[in-house]
Protein backbone atom coordinates (compact mmCIF):
# COMPACT_ATOMS: atom_id res chain seq x y z
CA UNK A 1 0.00 0.00 0.00
CA UNK A 2 1.17 3.55 -0.72
CA UNK A 3 2.41 5.71 2.13
CA UNK A 4 -0.49 8.11 1.47
CA UNK A 5 -3.24 6.02 -0.12
CA UNK A 6 -6.27 7.42 -1.85
CA UNK A 7 -9.34 6.09 -0.03
CA UNK A 8 -12.74 6.07 -1.69
CA UNK A 9 -15.73 5.77 0.62
CA UNK A 10 -18.96 4.54 -0.95
CA UNK A 11 -21.95 6.25 0.66
CA UNK A 12 -22.58 9.70 2.14
CA UNK A 13 -24.71 8.64 5.07
CA UNK A 14 -23.54 8.91 8.66
CA UNK A 15 -21.26 5.83 8.52
CA UNK A 16 -19.53 6.93 5.33
CA UNK A 17 -19.15 10.52 6.46
CA UNK A 18 -17.82 9.55 9.91
CA UNK A 19 -15.32 7.18 8.31
CA UNK A 20 -14.20 9.87 5.90
CA UNK A 21 -13.84 12.44 8.69
CA UNK A 22 -11.78 10.05 10.83
CA UNK A 23 -9.47 9.49 7.85
CA UNK A 24 -9.04 13.10 6.71
CA UNK A 25 -8.27 14.11 10.30
CA UNK A 26 -5.17 11.91 9.95
CA UNK A 27 -4.20 13.45 6.63
CA UNK A 28 -5.57 10.69 4.39
CA UNK A 29 -6.76 11.65 0.93
CA UNK A 30 -10.46 10.74 0.77
CA UNK A 31 -13.17 10.88 -1.87
CA UNK A 32 -16.79 10.00 -1.03
CA UNK A 33 -18.96 8.65 -3.83
CA UNK A 34 -22.70 9.04 -3.29
CA UNK A 35 -25.22 7.67 -5.79
CA UNK A 36 -27.79 10.30 -4.89
CA UNK A 37 -27.38 13.09 -2.31
CA UNK A 38 -25.94 13.44 1.16
CA UNK A 39 -28.23 11.69 3.70
CA UNK A 40 -30.54 10.45 0.94
CA UNK A 41 -30.59 6.84 2.22
CA UNK A 42 -31.35 5.36 5.63
CA UNK A 43 -29.57 8.11 7.56
CA UNK A 44 -31.95 10.79 6.33
CA UNK A 45 -34.99 8.72 7.34
CA UNK A 46 -33.80 7.99 10.86
CA UNK A 47 -35.45 9.44 13.97
CA UNK A 48 -31.94 10.33 15.13
CA UNK A 49 -31.93 8.90 18.64
CA UNK A 50 -28.68 8.63 20.61
CA UNK A 51 -28.83 6.52 23.77
CA UNK A 52 -26.54 4.58 26.09
CA UNK A 53 -29.11 2.52 28.02
CA UNK A 54 -27.91 -0.94 27.01
CA UNK A 55 -27.22 -4.10 28.98
CA UNK A 56 -24.17 -5.56 27.21
CA UNK A 57 -20.73 -4.21 28.25
CA UNK A 58 -19.49 -4.04 24.65
CA UNK A 59 -22.55 -2.05 23.56
CA UNK A 60 -21.72 0.47 26.26
CA UNK A 61 -18.03 0.59 25.27
CA UNK A 62 -19.04 1.46 21.70
CA UNK A 63 -21.32 4.23 22.89
CA UNK A 64 -18.68 5.69 25.20
CA UNK A 65 -16.49 6.26 22.15
CA UNK A 66 -19.42 7.58 20.13
CA UNK A 67 -20.54 9.98 22.85
CA UNK A 68 -17.02 11.37 23.12
CA UNK A 69 -17.21 12.38 19.46
CA UNK A 70 -20.73 13.75 19.80
CA UNK A 71 -19.60 16.00 22.66
CA UNK A 72 -16.72 17.21 20.51
CA UNK A 73 -19.00 17.96 17.57
CA UNK A 74 -21.58 19.61 19.80
CA UNK A 75 -18.88 22.02 20.97
CA UNK A 76 -18.31 22.84 17.28
CA UNK A 77 -21.94 23.62 16.59
CA UNK A 78 -23.79 20.33 16.01
CA UNK A 79 -27.22 20.50 17.63
CA UNK A 80 -27.72 17.69 20.15
CA UNK A 81 -31.12 17.74 21.83
CA UNK A 82 -30.56 16.37 25.35
CA UNK A 83 -34.11 15.30 26.14
CA UNK A 84 -33.07 12.05 27.86
CA UNK A 85 -33.69 8.39 27.01
CA UNK A 86 -35.99 6.08 28.99
CA UNK A 87 -35.94 2.34 28.32
CA UNK A 88 -38.86 0.47 29.88
CA UNK A 89 -38.65 -2.81 31.79
CA UNK A 90 -41.51 -5.29 32.01
CA UNK A 91 -39.96 -7.85 34.37
CA UNK A 92 -37.78 -7.97 37.49
CA UNK A 93 -35.13 -9.74 35.39
CA UNK A 94 -34.96 -6.75 33.05
CA UNK A 95 -34.68 -4.39 36.00
CA UNK A 96 -31.75 -6.46 37.26
CA UNK A 97 -30.11 -6.05 33.85
CA UNK A 98 -30.74 -2.32 34.06
CA UNK A 99 -29.20 -2.16 37.54
CA UNK A 100 -26.00 -3.70 36.15
CA UNK A 101 -26.14 -1.27 33.23
CA UNK A 102 -26.25 1.67 35.65
CA UNK A 103 -23.06 0.40 37.30
CA UNK A 104 -21.31 -0.24 33.97
CA UNK A 105 -22.25 3.20 32.71
CA UNK A 106 -21.08 4.83 35.92
CA UNK A 107 -17.68 3.13 35.58
CA UNK A 108 -17.54 4.39 31.98
CA UNK A 109 -18.33 7.97 33.00
CA UNK A 110 -21.95 7.96 31.80
CA UNK A 111 -24.99 9.00 33.83
CA UNK A 112 -28.10 6.84 34.23
CA UNK A 113 -30.66 6.02 36.91
CA UNK A 114 -33.21 3.33 37.68
CA UNK A 115 -36.86 4.30 38.10
CA UNK A 116 -39.44 1.91 39.60
CA UNK A 117 -42.80 1.88 37.83
CA UNK A 118 -44.30 4.10 40.55
CA UNK A 119 -41.88 6.90 39.61
CA UNK A 120 -41.96 6.71 35.81
CA UNK A 121 -44.60 9.42 35.55
CA UNK A 122 -42.06 11.85 36.96
CA UNK A 123 -40.40 11.58 33.54
CA UNK A 124 -43.47 11.05 31.32
CA UNK A 125 -46.59 12.43 32.96
CA UNK A 126 -48.94 10.77 30.46
CA UNK A 127 -47.34 7.32 30.61
CA UNK A 128 -49.42 4.29 31.56
CA UNK A 129 -47.34 2.03 33.80
CA UNK A 130 -49.60 -1.00 33.39
CA UNK A 131 -47.46 -4.08 32.83
CA UNK A 132 -44.22 -2.25 33.65
CA UNK A 133 -41.68 -2.99 36.36
CA UNK A 134 -39.76 0.25 35.87
CA UNK A 135 -37.10 1.66 33.58
CA UNK A 136 -33.61 3.06 33.12
CA UNK A 137 -33.13 6.73 32.24
CA UNK A 138 -30.13 8.54 30.79
CA UNK A 139 -30.49 12.33 31.20
CA UNK A 140 -27.64 13.15 28.81
CA UNK A 141 -29.06 11.12 25.92
CA UNK A 142 -31.28 12.60 23.24
CA UNK A 143 -31.56 13.04 19.50
CA UNK A 144 -30.01 14.75 16.51
CA UNK A 145 -31.56 15.84 13.24
CA UNK A 146 -29.98 13.41 10.74
CA UNK A 147 -29.77 15.77 7.76
CA UNK A 148 -28.16 18.43 9.94
CA UNK A 149 -25.66 15.88 11.27
CA UNK A 150 -24.74 14.65 7.80
CA UNK A 151 -24.26 18.14 6.43
CA UNK A 152 -22.21 19.09 9.49
CA UNK A 153 -19.95 16.08 8.88
CA UNK A 154 -19.74 16.85 5.17
CA UNK A 155 -18.61 20.38 5.94
CA UNK A 156 -15.88 19.06 8.23
CA UNK A 157 -14.73 16.51 5.63
CA UNK A 158 -14.47 19.20 2.95
CA UNK A 159 -12.70 21.60 5.32
CA UNK A 160 -9.99 18.94 5.76
CA UNK A 161 -9.57 18.52 2.01
CA UNK A 162 -11.94 15.59 1.44
CA UNK A 163 -14.04 15.46 -1.71
CA UNK A 164 -17.71 14.47 -1.91
CA UNK A 165 -19.12 13.52 -5.30
CA UNK A 166 -22.91 13.39 -5.27
CA UNK A 167 -25.09 11.82 -8.00
CA UNK A 168 -22.08 9.62 -8.67
CA UNK A 169 -23.22 6.01 -8.59
CA UNK A 170 -20.63 3.23 -8.69
CA UNK A 171 -21.24 1.18 -11.85
CA UNK A 172 -18.30 -1.20 -12.08
CA UNK A 173 -14.94 -2.18 -10.62
CA UNK A 174 -11.63 -3.32 -12.16
CA UNK A 175 -8.27 -4.12 -10.58
CA UNK A 176 -5.11 -2.56 -11.98
CA UNK A 177 -1.61 -2.53 -10.46
CA UNK A 178 -2.88 -3.23 -6.96
CA UNK A 179 -5.45 -0.45 -7.11
CA UNK A 180 -9.15 -0.35 -7.85
CA UNK A 181 -10.44 1.36 -10.97
CA UNK A 182 -13.97 2.50 -10.18
CA UNK A 183 -16.35 3.25 -13.03
CA UNK A 184 -18.97 5.79 -11.97
CA UNK A 185 -21.72 7.89 -13.52
CA UNK A 186 -19.24 10.76 -13.65
CA UNK A 187 -16.22 8.97 -15.01
CA UNK A 188 -13.39 6.79 -13.74
CA UNK A 189 -11.62 7.17 -10.40
CA UNK A 190 -8.72 5.16 -8.98
CA UNK A 191 -8.58 4.08 -5.35
CA UNK A 192 -5.94 2.34 -3.29
CA UNK A 193 -8.51 1.46 -0.61
CA UNK A 194 -12.31 1.35 -0.74
CA UNK A 195 -14.72 1.52 2.20
CA UNK A 196 -18.16 0.09 1.53
CA UNK A 197 -20.47 2.25 3.66
CA UNK A 198 -23.43 2.07 1.31
CA UNK A 199 -26.07 1.10 3.89
CA UNK A 200 -28.97 -0.77 2.33
CA UNK A 201 -27.02 -0.79 -0.95
CA UNK A 202 -23.89 -2.32 0.64
CA UNK A 203 -24.64 -5.87 -0.67
CA UNK A 204 -24.98 -4.55 -4.23
CA UNK A 205 -21.71 -2.64 -3.88
CA UNK A 206 -19.99 -5.73 -2.47
CA UNK A 207 -21.19 -7.75 -5.44
CA UNK A 208 -19.37 -5.37 -7.80
CA UNK A 209 -16.17 -6.38 -5.97
CA UNK A 210 -17.01 -10.07 -6.22
CA UNK A 211 -18.10 -10.38 -2.59
CA UNK A 212 -21.27 -11.70 -0.97
CA UNK A 213 -22.38 -9.47 1.89
CA UNK A 214 -25.37 -10.62 3.91
CA UNK A 215 -27.13 -7.46 5.03
CA UNK A 216 -30.92 -7.35 4.93
CA UNK A 217 -32.65 -4.01 4.14
CA UNK A 218 -35.49 -4.18 6.66
CA UNK A 219 -38.50 -1.89 6.33
CA UNK A 220 -39.42 0.37 9.26
CA UNK A 221 -41.90 3.20 9.48
CA UNK A 222 -42.18 6.37 11.55
CA UNK A 223 -44.97 8.83 12.03
CA UNK A 224 -45.49 12.32 13.46
CA UNK A 225 -47.95 12.67 16.33
CA UNK A 226 -49.56 16.14 16.51
CA UNK A 227 -50.59 17.39 19.96
CA UNK A 228 -53.17 20.09 20.60
CA UNK A 229 -52.48 21.66 22.99
CA UNK A 230 -48.71 21.12 23.21
CA UNK A 231 -47.33 19.35 26.27
CA UNK A 232 -46.18 21.44 29.18
CA UNK A 233 -43.00 19.36 29.47
CA UNK A 234 -40.43 17.83 27.11
CA UNK A 235 -41.10 14.14 26.68
CA UNK A 236 -37.88 12.08 26.59
CA UNK A 237 -37.23 9.26 24.18
CA UNK A 238 -39.15 6.20 25.43
CA UNK A 239 -38.31 2.68 24.21
CA UNK A 240 -40.27 -0.49 24.97
CA UNK A 241 -37.70 -3.09 23.95
CA UNK A 242 -35.00 -4.93 25.91
CA UNK A 243 -32.89 -7.52 24.12
CA UNK A 244 -35.73 -8.37 21.76
CA UNK A 245 -38.47 -8.41 24.43
CA UNK A 246 -41.25 -5.83 24.33
CA UNK A 247 -43.44 -4.21 21.68
CA UNK A 248 -40.63 -2.22 20.06
CA UNK A 249 -42.71 0.95 20.35
CA UNK A 250 -40.64 4.09 20.79
CA UNK A 251 -41.57 7.74 20.78
CA UNK A 252 -39.99 11.06 21.60
CA UNK A 253 -40.48 14.80 21.60
CA UNK A 254 -39.58 16.41 18.30
CA UNK A 255 -40.90 19.95 18.13
CA UNK A 256 -43.34 21.92 20.24
CA UNK A 257 -46.64 20.15 19.84
CA UNK A 258 -45.16 17.15 18.03
CA UNK A 259 -43.88 13.68 18.86
CA UNK A 260 -42.27 11.13 16.55
CA UNK A 261 -43.08 7.44 16.99
CA UNK A 262 -41.98 4.18 15.37
CA UNK A 263 -41.81 0.45 16.08
CA UNK A 264 -38.28 -0.87 16.48
CA UNK A 265 -39.34 -4.30 15.26
CA UNK A 266 -39.83 -5.32 11.67
CA UNK A 267 -43.36 -6.20 10.63
CA UNK A 268 -41.87 -8.57 8.05
CA UNK A 269 -38.54 -10.36 7.81
CA UNK A 270 -38.57 -9.99 4.02
CA UNK A 271 -35.81 -7.86 2.51
CA UNK A 272 -36.83 -4.69 0.68
CA UNK A 273 -35.38 -3.51 -2.60
CA UNK A 274 -33.70 -0.20 -1.68
CA UNK A 275 -34.18 1.03 -5.26
CA UNK A 276 -37.89 0.23 -5.31
CA UNK A 277 -39.85 0.30 -2.07
CA UNK A 278 -42.84 2.22 -0.78
CA UNK A 279 -41.44 5.21 1.10
CA UNK A 280 -44.78 6.06 2.69
CA UNK A 281 -46.19 4.73 5.95
CA UNK A 282 -48.70 1.93 5.33
CA UNK A 283 -52.22 2.15 6.78
CA UNK A 284 -51.69 -1.10 8.68
CA UNK A 285 -48.57 0.36 10.31
CA UNK A 286 -50.44 3.51 11.30
CA UNK A 287 -53.14 1.41 12.92
CA UNK A 288 -50.58 -0.66 14.82
CA UNK A 289 -48.75 2.43 16.03
CA UNK A 290 -52.00 4.05 17.11
CA UNK A 291 -52.96 0.90 19.03
CA UNK A 292 -49.63 0.74 20.87
CA UNK A 293 -49.62 4.47 21.61
CA UNK A 294 -53.14 4.31 23.04
CA UNK A 295 -51.98 1.51 25.32
CA UNK A 296 -48.90 3.35 26.57
CA UNK A 297 -50.12 6.99 26.37
CA UNK A 298 -53.89 6.62 26.85
CA UNK A 299 -54.59 10.17 28.04
CA UNK A 300 -52.40 12.16 25.65
CA UNK A 301 -54.44 15.32 24.94
CA UNK A 302 -55.44 16.14 21.37
CA UNK A 303 -53.18 13.51 19.80
CA UNK A 304 -53.63 12.79 16.10
CA UNK A 305 -51.53 11.04 13.48
CA UNK A 306 -49.67 13.21 11.00
CA UNK A 307 -47.37 12.44 8.11
CA UNK A 308 -45.48 9.17 8.06
CA UNK A 309 -42.57 7.75 6.14
CA UNK A 310 -40.64 4.52 5.67
CA UNK A 311 -36.92 3.85 5.81
CA UNK A 312 -34.66 0.83 5.76
CA UNK A 313 -32.66 -0.71 8.58
CA UNK A 314 -29.63 -2.50 7.04
CA UNK A 315 -29.37 -5.41 9.49
CA UNK A 316 -27.05 -8.39 9.87
CA UNK A 317 -27.94 -11.86 11.13
CA UNK A 318 -26.68 -11.13 14.66
CA UNK A 319 -27.86 -7.49 14.67
CA UNK A 320 -24.34 -6.13 15.06
CA UNK A 321 -22.71 -4.01 12.35
CA UNK A 322 -20.00 -5.26 10.02
CA UNK A 323 -16.80 -3.23 10.38
CA UNK A 324 -13.64 -4.67 8.85
CA UNK A 325 -12.28 -6.74 6.01
CA UNK A 326 -14.65 -9.38 4.64
CA UNK A 327 -12.16 -11.24 2.42
CA UNK A 328 -8.49 -11.44 3.52
CA UNK A 329 -7.50 -11.62 -0.15
CA UNK A 330 -9.01 -8.12 -0.56
CA UNK A 331 -7.57 -6.36 2.47
CA UNK A 332 -7.93 -3.00 0.72
CA UNK A 333 -11.74 -3.34 0.73
CA UNK A 334 -13.22 -2.46 4.13
CA UNK A 335 -16.89 -2.87 5.03
CA UNK A 336 -18.68 -0.43 7.36
CA UNK A 337 -22.37 -1.30 7.18
CA UNK A 338 -25.26 -3.15 8.81
CA UNK A 339 -25.88 -0.94 11.87
CA UNK A 340 -29.64 -1.25 11.31
CA UNK A 341 -31.58 1.05 13.61
CA UNK A 342 -28.50 2.30 15.46
CA UNK A 343 -26.55 3.87 12.62
CA UNK A 344 -26.81 7.44 13.88
CA UNK A 345 -25.66 6.71 17.43
CA UNK A 346 -22.92 4.27 16.39
CA UNK A 347 -21.66 6.16 13.33
CA UNK A 348 -18.84 8.01 15.13
CA UNK A 349 -17.33 4.82 16.55
CA UNK A 350 -17.95 2.77 13.40
CA UNK A 351 -16.17 5.46 11.41
CA UNK A 352 -13.29 5.37 13.89
CA UNK A 353 -12.97 1.58 13.66
CA UNK A 354 -13.25 1.57 9.84
CA UNK A 355 -10.49 4.18 9.70
CA UNK A 356 -8.38 1.89 11.90
CA UNK A 357 -8.77 -0.89 9.34
CA UNK A 358 -7.70 1.45 6.54
CA UNK A 359 -4.72 2.93 8.37
CA UNK A 360 -3.52 -0.03 10.48
CA UNK A 361 -5.12 -3.13 8.98
CA UNK A 362 -6.86 -3.87 12.28
CA UNK A 363 -9.08 -2.16 14.89
CA UNK A 364 -6.68 -0.57 17.36
CA UNK A 365 -8.56 2.27 19.05
CA UNK A 366 -11.61 0.48 20.48
CA UNK A 367 -11.13 -2.57 22.77
CA UNK A 368 -12.97 -5.62 21.47
CA UNK A 369 -13.79 -4.06 18.10
CA UNK A 370 -12.55 -7.14 16.26
CA UNK A 371 -15.92 -8.64 17.25
CA UNK A 372 -17.48 -6.47 14.54
CA UNK A 373 -15.39 -7.98 11.74
CA UNK A 374 -17.54 -9.55 9.00
CA UNK A 375 -16.15 -13.03 9.58
CA UNK A 376 -17.45 -16.14 7.84
CA UNK A 377 -19.53 -17.19 10.85
CA UNK A 378 -21.17 -13.75 11.08
CA UNK A 379 -21.63 -12.99 7.39
CA UNK A 380 -24.55 -15.37 6.90
CA UNK A 381 -28.16 -14.98 5.75
CA UNK A 382 -30.69 -14.07 8.41
CA UNK A 383 -32.38 -17.47 8.25
CA UNK A 384 -29.28 -19.10 9.74
CA UNK A 385 -29.85 -19.59 13.50
CA UNK A 386 -27.72 -17.23 15.58
CA UNK A 387 -27.70 -15.93 19.11
CA UNK A 388 -28.81 -12.31 18.82
CA UNK A 389 -26.75 -9.59 20.40
CA UNK A 390 -28.29 -6.96 22.65
CA UNK A 391 -28.68 -4.24 20.02
CA UNK A 392 -32.39 -5.01 19.97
Amino acid sequence: MKTSPHVVVIGAGTLGLCTALSLVEHGTRVTILEAHAIASGSSGRSVGVVGTQFTDPFDIVLRVHAMRRFREWESLGLQFNHIGYLRLARTPAQMNLFARSVEMQKEAGLRSRLYPASELRQLVAHLSTVGLEGGIFGPDNGFLYPHEMCNFLAQKVRARGGEIRQSCKLLGVRRRSGAYVLETQKGVIEADVVVNAAGAWAPAVAELFGQSLHICPERHEAIVIHLDPPLEYTMPMVMDLVNGEGTGLNFRHDKRGELIAEIHKAASAAAEDPDNYNEQCNDASKEKLAELLLERLPDLPGARLGRGWAGLYPVTADHRPFVGVLDPSQESLVTAAGAGGYGIQLAPVIGQIAADWVRHGAPVSVPGAERLSPTRDRNVPRNVPLSLGSFN
